[in-house]
């Protein structure tokens, strides 16, 4: 079959042979040459140009459908399949997800408080529960700690502290920025694991001072306490993995950039209705201050 149609072109003029090769007309051919772009096709750079800037603008952390709506919110609609195509050929992916290492160390005598939540995680309000947790961040200078509370009606950080070290105070830190910005009714959950920093005597006066109730994983098991966890790995994965801190200073200004400006006020969440935790609180108390 090849070589009978280089047979047929041999010896003729190789336009009106190629198409007749094809199965197109010549004035086809003409016609489409002198055809101009389609409006879609004159876009197509531009649009190039708006998903790279919206990958850089969500921190290279969204997929197709998150990409969608931070690209609908300034003011460019697109469908999600020409958005996957576009990443594709560009070359646009997310950052890749690592796995973690716990840091918890339950081997006290301390009192524990019982499991409230039993994994269940569903809040119909903020300010409800909160769950709590300590990670690590490498530093040249050495290790860098992090607690934070984490409300599970919106995935808000709420309240965190950085240190040197990990201890109690720590994470009354934490807890006495987050009940000052936030002042929660009595009875809302705080609920973490068997750390020794949590079940310090001390930690769980502060707790039952705030009218709170205590709440704790079981021993050794991550998922009693998925929310925190999961946002240790969002900051990580987003964050962490992919800068080299030379100071614990460094650290520190990065990471409360990250919670702060992005996470808390920018990052937009499926599970939210594509809003940012902010945003999703907001929207909570907006019919509640229509009716007032």
């Amino acid at each position: 079959m090849k070589y009978a149609a280089m047979d047929e072109l041999r010896g003729q003029h190789p336009l009106p042979a190629m198409c007749r090769l094809l199965q197109v007309s010549t004035s086809g051919y003409y016609a489409w040459r002198k055809r101009s772009p389609s409006v879609r096709s004159q876009l197509e750079p531009r649009l190039e140009l708006e998903i790279r800037a919206a990958h850089r603008r969500t921190r290279e952390t969204c997929g197709p459908e998150r990409l969608q709506r931070d690209l609908a919110d300034h003011g460019v609609v697109v469908g999600v399949h020409r958005i996957k195509r576009l990443r594709k050929k560009l070359g646009l992916r997310c950052k890749q997800k690592r796995r973690l290492k716990a840091t918890t160390d339950s081997r006290h005598t301390l009192p524990i408080a019982p499991n409230l939540l039993n994994q269940d995680f569903t809040c119909s309000a903020p300010n409800q529960v909160w769950s709590g947790d300590i990670t690590y961040i490498a530093t040249d200078e050495g290790w860098l700690y992090l607690a934070g509370l984490k409300d599970l009606f919106s995935g808000e950080l709420v309240g965190y502290a950085m240190s040197e070290r990990m201890t109690r105070h720590l994470v009354m830190q934490a807890l006495f920025r987050a009940t000052a910005t936030h002042r929660p009714p009595p009875g809302l959950i705080h609920h973490t694991d068997r750390g020794s920093q949590y079940c310090a005597l001390e930690y769980q006066a502060l707790v039952r001072q705030f009218g709170m109730h205590a709440s704790m994983s079981r021993r050794g098991n991550c998922f009693d306490n998925a929310p925190i966890e999961s946002f240790w790995g969002t900051l990580k994965n987003e964050l962490i993995y992919h800068r080299r801190f030379a100071t614990r200073d460094q650290a520190r200004r990065e990471i409360a950039e990250y919670i702060d400006l992005f996470y808390n006020r920018q990052r937009k969440q499926e599970r939210l209705d594509y809003l940012s935790p902010v945003a999703f609180t907001q929207q909570f108390y907006l019919p509640h201050r229509s009716a007032a």
